[in-house]
This record gives C-alpha cells, sequence and structure tokens, in this order.
C-alpha cells in the first residue's frame, strides 16, 4: 500500500511507527512543516520525509490526515483536486465530521474518519472508524490497516466523541491507574523500577485475560477473591473510597468537554 501521512505530529508518528514496524506500506510519506525533526524516519528505505502535501498525496492511494483541526480544511482544499478515485480519505481529526470533509471533498470521495490511540505505536491500538457511503467499500481496508496496529471497531459516527474519550483519553486514565498502582507497590517496599515493572504487566496480564477468554471481569475477580481474604479487603476499601464512581465521573466530565467544544474547534 502506498501511504500519505499528513501531519507527522505524535499521533502521525505513533501511526507512521506502526505500519513500518508491521512492514504495512510499500511505500509512506511523511509531511510535516519543519522536517528536519523526522528525518530519522527515513532510515526505513521506503519513506519519504517532505513539507509538500500535494507530493505526498500525488505518490500515495492512502490519505492519513493526523493535522490539527484547524489545519485540516485547507490542506484539503489545497489538494481536493489531486484526490482520484483511488485515493482514500482516512482523517484522525477529533470533531472533524464526516459532512464537513464531504462539502470539501465532494460525496464521490472515499472518506473515512478514524480514532485510534498513541498505543499504535506498539502495535496495540483502539481504533474506531466509520464512513461515508461511499467509503463503505473501503471499511474492510482501513480495518485491516489498524488491525496490524491493534484492534479496531467499526462504530456509528454519532458515537466517535464517546470513543475520543474511551479509547484516546483512555490511554491516559489507564496511565495514571498504573502509576498509582506504582506508587501503592513503593510505599509497600519495591524501588520504583520493580513497582512499575510489577504494575504495568499485571495490567497487561488482566487485559489480555480478558481479551483471550471473553470473561466478565467479576468473573475473574471471583477467581481470586475468597472469604475474608486480602483481595476482598483491598476492592471494598477501594470502592468505599470512590474507586469506580470516580473513574466513572471522570469519563463523563470528559465527554461532557468534548461535548462542548464545536465541530472543528478543538
Amino acid at each position: 500500500m502506498k501511504i500519505a501521512i499528513i501531519g507527522a505530529g505524535n499521533l502521525g508518528l505513533s501511526i507512521a511507527k506502526g505500519i513500518l514496524n508491521s512492514n504495512g506500506a510499500t511505500t509512506m510519506y511523511l509531511t510535516k512543516r519543519n522536517t528536519s525533526e523526522i528525518e530519522e524516519y527515513e532510515k526505513y528505505g521506503n519513506v519519504t520525509i517532505t513539507s509538500d502535501n500535494r507530493e505526498a498525496v500525488k505518490n500515495s492511494d492512502i490519505l492519513i490526515l493526523a493535522v490539527q483541526p484547524s489545519q485540516l480544511e485547507s490542506i484539503l482544499e489545497s489538494t481536493k483536486d489531486l484526490l482520484t478515485e483511488k485515493h482514500v480519505v482516512i482523517s484522525t481529526i477529533t470533531g472533524f465530521s464526516i459532512a464537513k470533509m464531504e462539502v470539501i471533498l465532494g460525496e464521490d470521495c472515499n472518506i473515512i474518519r478514524s480514532m485510534p490511540n498513541t498505543a499504535i505505536s506498539v502495535g496495540q491500538s483502539m481504533t474506531c472508524i466509520c464512513s461515508n457511503e461511499k467509503g463503505k467499500k473501503k471499511i474492510d481496508l482501513a480495518k485491516a490497516i489498524f488491525n496490524r496496529m491493534g484492534h479496531s471497531m467499526e462504530i456509528p459516527e454519532g458515537q466517535m466523541q464517546a470513543a475520543t474519550v474511551i479509547c484516546a483519553s483512555g490511554i491516559a486514565f489507564w496511565m495514571r491507574l498504573i502509576r498509582a498502582t506504582t506508587q501503592g507497590a513503593i510505599q509497600l517496599g519495591f524501588d520504583a523500577k520493580e513497582a512499575q515493572e510489577l504494575a504495568m504487566h499485571t495490567c497487561s496480564g488482566a487485559a489480555s485475560l480478558l481479551i483471550e477468554s471473553g470473561s466478565h471481569p467479576e468473573a475473574e475477580i471471583d477467581k481470586v477473591t475468597t472469604p475474608k481474604g486480602c483481595t476482598i479487603q483491598g476492592l471494598n476499601e477501594m470502592e468505599h473510597q470512590g474507586l469506580s464512581s470516580s473513574l466513572i465521573q471522570g469519563i463523563v466530565a470528559s465527554y461532557e468537554k468534548i461535548s462542548r467544544i464545536k465541530e472543528g474547534q478543538l
């Protein structure tokens, strides 16, 4: 696949790493205003670094847009004359609707919205995707791309803001929980490096256990709790202190914030 990533910032580079590390592109263009910051990616051999978005579009079939929302409209306007039937436009921009892109590109363009997270750089992203009517035929292609870098799910566009909170902001939420577990381990006598290692791998194991078994979290919790045991003692104290409630409230607060932000004005 000939892929261009328009906007090689943090998310764009995470996507690039995921694709390149999984050999998911025959050629790749990375665009950025200051190309000196991403020159190291030329070491992959099949990567071209440029500040010219039109050059990238001309030489690619799949366009992954990872720019700031305020930049997207001008980029689409400046490159739309180069788009052909073969092009698939995949936007990762929060709050920029398919309808708004169709106004610029037309309804005959294959348009897909995606919401990956930064774990895409290590092949572990949870990516939600949706498309316009024309792009429905390309959904499987988009899923194939993102499944090389984790797991993907097709959802209605109306759920994209919620997906942003759960999947993209969710990375930060889980990082904070891992950090808290690390701090608890330090208090119990482990040094900082050991504590983080214990927290990280236990978290990874818990997620993997659910993914592989298909179990509900409570079913797995029951397997490690015993009457009057230390696990149930700890769980009950966490709930008394509001663990589940505060996490849910944080998710809802994040969603309410993103819902107040106007389309394309993040």
